[in-house]
C-alpha cells in the first residue's frame, strides 16, 4: 500500500488489469455513440439528444450521491483543495469536454457510423493524451516522452487518415470528421482534470457528479439556443434503450477518473481506443440503421489497435 499526501491509503493495482478495464470502458464509449447517434437521428436534433443523455446521467448520479455518504463527503474536500490552491477552478470544468463529445455523437455519429466516428476520435484522443501526459495536470506527475509512445501516437494518426480516406471523396462534409477529432482531443484533458478532482475528493462519485453537472448546464444552454433558432425537436421515440446513454457515460467517466492515476492519460486513452474501435466495428456490422463498413475503416481500426500495443507495451511490464 502507498499513502497519499493527505494521509489516505491506496492499494497497488496491476497495470494490465487497469488496461483491461480501460478496454471495456472504451467499448462502452462506442455503445454510447450508437445510442446517442440514433437518438439524435430520430429526434432530428443532436442538441436535444445530448441534453437528454447528460441530464439523465446527472439524475442517476444525484440519486447515487444521496444514498452514498462517501460521495457527499468528497465535496467539502474539493472546496478545501480549491481554497488551498491544490485545485484550480478550471479543473472542475472537465464536463465541458464530455458535453462536446456527447454533442458530436448526437450530431454526426449516425451519419458517419460508429466505426468511422470512433476512428476519427482516436487521433484527437491519442494526441490529447500525449500532450497531457507531459504536463503537470495529470495525477501522479508527468509521464516520460518515449520513442514507443510517440510511435504509437503517430500510428493512431495514420490510422485515422486511412480510415477516412474513402469518405473524403464521398458525400460526408469535412466538418463531420473534424468534430469527433476535436472531441477526442478534449478527452485526455477531461480524464486528467477529473482524476485530480477524484484524488482530492477521495471519491470517483464526487468527480463524476461534478463532471455531469457542468456538462448538463453547458448542453442545456446550447439546446435552448438551438431551440430558439431551429425550433423544437421531433417527438420522443419509444425505444427505452435510447435513454441509457447517460447511464453508460456515468460508468465511463467514473472509471476514467479512477484509472488515470495508474495508467497515465495516454495509455488510458489508448486502452479505451482498443475497446472502442473493436466494439464499433461489431456494432456497425450487426445493427440496423448502421453505416456501411468500408475496407479503409477496417484497416484504419487495425492500425489504431497496433498503436495501442506499441504505446502501452513497455508499461505493461511494470506495476503502477
Amino acid at each position: 500500500m502507498t499513502e497519499t499526501t493527505d494521509g489516505r491509503r491506496t492499494r497497488h493495482f496491476p497495470l494490465w488489469a487497469a488496461l483491461a478495464i480501460a478496454v471495456v470502458a472504451g467499448a462502452m464509449v462506442a455503445v454510447q455513440a450508437r445510442i446517442n447517434g440514433e437518438l439524435g437521428r430520430q429526434l432530428h436534433d443532436g442538441f436535444a439528444a445530448a441534453a437528454i443523455s447528460f441530464g439523465s446521467g446527472l439524475v442517476i448520479l444525484l440519486v447515487a450521491v444521496a444514498l452514498f455518504a462517501p460521495g457527499r463527503a468528497g465535496f467539502p474536500r474539493v472546496a478545501a483543495a480549491l481554497r488551498a490552491g491544490r485545485l484550480r477552478w478550471w479543473m472542475l470544468l472537465g464536463g465541458t469536454a464530455g458535453a462536446f463529445l456527447v454533442l458530436t455523437q448526437g450530431l454526426v455519429a449516425a451519419t458517419l457510423g460508429v466505426a468511422l466516428f470512433s476512428v476519427a476520435t482516436v487521433a484527437g484522443q491519442t494526441l490529447g493524451g500525449l500532450i497531457v501526459d507531459r504536463s503537470l495536470i495529470v495525477s501522479g506527475g508527468p509521464r516520460p516522452l518515449t520513442v514507443r509512445r510517440v510511435m504509437g501516437s503517430a500510428l493512431a494518426v495514420v490510422a485515422v487518415v486511412v480510415a477516412v480516406a474513402a469518405q473524403l471523396h464521398g458525400d460526408v462534409p469535412p466538418w463531420m470528421l473534424i468534430l469527433p477529432f476535436l472531441a477526442g482531443l478534449g478527452l485526455g484533458w477531461q480524464q486528467a482534470v477529473n482524476g485530480r478532482v477524484r484524488d482530492e475528493a477521495g471519491s470517483a462519485l464526487t468527480a463524476t457528479i461534478g463532471n455531469f453537472a457542468v456538462g448538463t448546464v453547458v448542453l442545456l444552454v446550447a439546446f435552448l439556443v438551438h431551440l430558439a433558432i431551429a425550433g423544437p425537436p421531433a417527438a420522443l421515440p419509444g425505444q427505452w434503450w435510447l435513454y441509457t446513454g447517460g447511464a453508460v457515460g456515468c460508468v465511463f467517466i467514473a472509471v476514467s477518473a479512477v484509472l488515470v492515476r495508474i495508467t497515465g492519460a495516454l495509455v488510458l486513452s489508448l486502452g479505451m481506443i482498443a475497446g472502442q474501435l473493436v466494439c464499433a466495428l461489431v456494432l456497425d456490422a450487426t445493427l440496423p440503421h448502421a453505416a456501411a463498413l468500408s475496407v479503409s475503416t477496417i484497416v484504419g481500426t487495425a492500425l489504431a489497435l497496433l498503436a495501442v500495443a506499441v504505446a502501452s507495451a513497455p508499461r505493461l511490464r511494470t506495476r503502477a
